[in-house]
């Protein structure tokens, strides 16, 4: 099965990166939608269905954990889980996320396998 991601982060660099990392563990992406900030990925949630959302914490305009407050209150949106991808890797950060609904964490830099582990986990398959 392919899957759709909203891939969140002010870099375009790094969104790149991270789509390439997707590819290169052997995820099935099918579409990855881009977003710069949070303001602008949740326009592209009200957009496009994806299946799972990788954010950035830091951002201009509405950072990662606004993006996930702003999810986890939303009845339409709440089901899709959320990865954060940071350079933030403290246990506070961490814990903070998770409590705002992320259902995952990796650091950077990270790994395409610790990438994929993550999805697997989040998407509850193999990919």
């Amino acid at each position: 099965m392919a899957y759709r991601v909203l891939l969140v982060d002010d870099s375009p660099a790094m969104r790149s990166f991270i789509r390439r990392v997707m590819v290169l563990s052997g995820f099935d992406l099918d579409v990855c939608v881009e977003a710069g900030d949070g303001a602008e990925a949740l326009e592209r949630l009200r957009q496009e269905k994806v299946d799972v959302i990788l954010t950035d914490i830091n951002m201009p305009c509405m950072d990662g954990e606004e993006l996930l407050r702003r999810i986890s209150e939303d009845p339409e949106l709440r089901d899709i889980p959320a990865i954060v991808v940071s350079t933030d890797s403290t246990k506070p950060r961490i814990l903070r996320m998770i409590g705002l609904g992320a259902q995952g964490y990796i650091a950077k830099p990270f790994s395409p396998e610790s990438l994929r582990e993550a999805l697997e986990k989040v998407l509850g398959c193999q990919v």
